[in-house]
């Protein structure tokens, strides 16, 4: 499929449901190559977003393409790590096998995994430093092994777009430096366009190349710059954003 100019290109979409609404007029563009850092509230709509782009939610309103195909149509080249990953931890099965569950989106359900199957997960390993683990328990690796092991997973397919859902939730900050240096190469080396939805937003505006705020509605400018008055407003009050254990306030522009 040959490169097309808006990896994501959404317009005048809402969603709301028993009267509650869940996002309004949403207009949203991403080119090839892009890194979203996607902020806001807790229940502004921010999973929500990201299953429209999978297709798992449709907008009551509003047109969704993603590389100028439906959502649905697309699907296959997006990878995407929820915020909470189910997933038995003492179940008797290693990180290799857990990331070729990867591949099925390629493959099927009811298809035989091969020998190129395998060179991928552990080019996928490898991607995430991740290798020399390969053929250990799942639930013996630490928290931060494990999103990798799940990052691994959601790349193995090799995605032109990954969906990151508060990947660093339950990831010590050592280990969260790390995670956001590997997106970084992977949106730098490889070229995937990436929405990182995170908290933490003076540690991913060091990452990312556009910031967009949602509560609801969005405040997006295609860049990486927000006004703090527009943070505020999304937010509904005077906020702190804490970043590796430093507070950060958000103050209004001075005269």
């Amino acid at each position: 499929m040959a490169a097309l100019e808006n990896a994501i290109s959404i317009k005048n979409i809402s969603i709301s449901t028993e009267g509650h609404i869940i996002l309004e007029n949403v207009n949203l563009e991403l080119e090839e190559g892009d890194f979203l850092g996607l902020i806001g509230p807790n229940g502004g709509g921010k999973s929500s977003l990201l299953k429209v782009i999978l297709g798992l939610i449709k907008p009551d309103r509003g047109e969704v393409n993603i590389f100028g195909l439906t959502p649905e149509q697309a699907r296959k080249y997006v990878g995407y790590l929820p915020q909470k990953t189910l997933f038995d931890l003492n179940f008797p099965v290693n990180a290799l096998d857990v990331v070729l569950m990867g591949r099925y989106s390629r493959r099927g359900l009811l298809r035989h995994l091969t020998g190129e199957d395998k060179s991928a997960a552990l080019s996928a390993l490898e991607a995430v430093g991740m290798k020399d683990h390969a053929f250990r328990q799942i639930g013996s690796l630490s928290g931060g092994e494990q999103q990798r092991i799940f990052v691994a997973r959601s790349i193995v397919s090799q995605p032109r777009l990954l969906l990151l859902d508060e990947p660093t939730a339950g990831v010590d900050v050592a280990q969260e430096c790390g995670f956001y240096d590997l997106l970084s190469q992977l949106n730098k080396v490889k070229k995937m366009t990436i929405v990182l939805v995170s908290h933490d937003v003076t540690a991913v505006s060091r990452y990312v190349n556009k910031i967009a705020c949602l509560n609801q509605r969005i405040y997006y400018h295609g860049s990486k710059q927000l006004p703090a008055e527009e943070i505020e407003k999304a937010y509904g009050c005077p906020i702190d954003m804490i970043a590796h254990g430093i507070p950060h306030r958000v103050l209004r522009k001075h005269a």
